[in-house]
């Protein structure tokens, strides 16, 4: 157990929804109402740009109990995860925007792998973006995570494939960390969009996933910035409370509360026993259901797992009901 000095008050699944719900300019919408279907791609490209957020050294979020939910709305964006298993980890997050008519259908499960100075988390599992106006299908994965411990760093890395069948294009990015010696600089995100039947590149993508980054147009030699991470990640505002009968018992900031609350006011022995207190609860009702031979089953999706595709979530729900927490416009 990660003793809560070490903890940030909030858990892993509030970070991956942050992903979706956080930010200042809204760049889903900017994917559905881009002129064609290039413009579009190019526009998903940069918004899966956005959702590699910066990472902390040193301090991680509270590993998501089993059930556990985040349930946001931003808008007319109404975002829902839920933790669908515990051991491996495994989060499933399912997003609609009524208005925009956009559906977001993810599946994460990290896996770490240590390599004597350094991890690398590589994050497995689907991410669906469908903007259901123009009836395409965004496929892509996410980078990995990796922290350095010598000398101590935190970035992204690895490749991240975007591709559309209904239109054809592909784009392959990959993000760089600098090496020990201090080359190649760190954050760095660099690829192409090309289509796929003819294998031709139509925009290289160079920059920097935490400031900028710019699509070179191959033909015309134009460059043009599809990504600016001041203009989307600052001056974001915290989730608010809207309706607090509303929120579920599942729900991570009721879930983490008293710890959270320990955390914040630095009252490191009553965060470390409300952090234990919720761990045994968890282990209590694992052991209850496995002297009962019951299998847990999620609320709000239904998941498989194979060697061939690894972990698959689909939502229950056609539709995220609006939540009882909101983040202010």
């Amino acid at each position: 157990m990660l003793p809560p000095l070490f903890n940030i008050p909030k858990s892993q699944l509030q970070c991956y929804g942050e992903s979706a719900y956080c930010f200042s300019k809204n760049l889903l919408q900017q994917c559905n109402n881009a002129e064609n279907s290039l413009d579009r791609f190019t526009s998903v490209v940069a918004w899966s740009i956005s959702t590699t957020r910066p990472p902390s050294f040193g301090v991680a979020p509270y590993n998501p109990i089993l059930g556990e939910t985040h349930h946001v709305s931003r808008g007319s964006l109404n975002v829902l995860l839920e933790q669908v298993s515990h051991h491996p980890p495994v989060s499933a997050l399912h997003a609609t925007d009524e208005k925009e008519n956009i559906e977001l259908i993810w599946c994460q499960h990290p896996v770490p792998k240590f390599y004597g100075t350094r991890v690398e988390a590589e994050v497995l599992g689907k991410r669906q973006l469908k903007l259901l106006n123009h009836g395409e299908t965004y496929m892509m994965n996410s980078p990995k995570l990796m922290i350095r411990f010598l000398p101590p760093r935190v970035d992204w890395i690895g490749k991240v494939k975007i591709s559309c069948q209904e239109t054809g294009f592909e784009a392959e990015l990959c993000y760089i960390t600098s090496s020990l010696l201090g080359r190649g600089g760190e954050h760095r995100v660099e690829g192409k969009i090309y289509q796929f039947s003819s294998m031709k590149t139509l925009y290289e993508v160079e920059g920097y996933w935490n400031s900028i980054v710019k699509a070179k147009d191959v033909n015309s030699g134009k460059e043009t910035i599809i990504y600016d991470a001041k203009e989307v990640l600052s001056e974001l505002k915290a989730p608010m409370v809207k309706d607090l009968q509303g929120i579920w018992p599942t729900e991570s900031t009721a879930v983490w509360s008293e710890v959270s609350r320990g955390i914040l006011g630095k009252n490191w022995t009553k965060a470390r026993e409300a952090k234990s207190t919720v761990e045994d609860c968890q282990r209590k009702l694992a052991k209850e259901r496995k002297s009962k031979g019951e299998n847990w089953v999620p609320n709000h999706f239904t998941i498989s797992d194979s060697k061939e595709d690894g972990w698959d979530c689909s939502p229950i729900q056609e539709r995220v009901p609006p939540a009882p927490i909101v983040v202010p416009l």
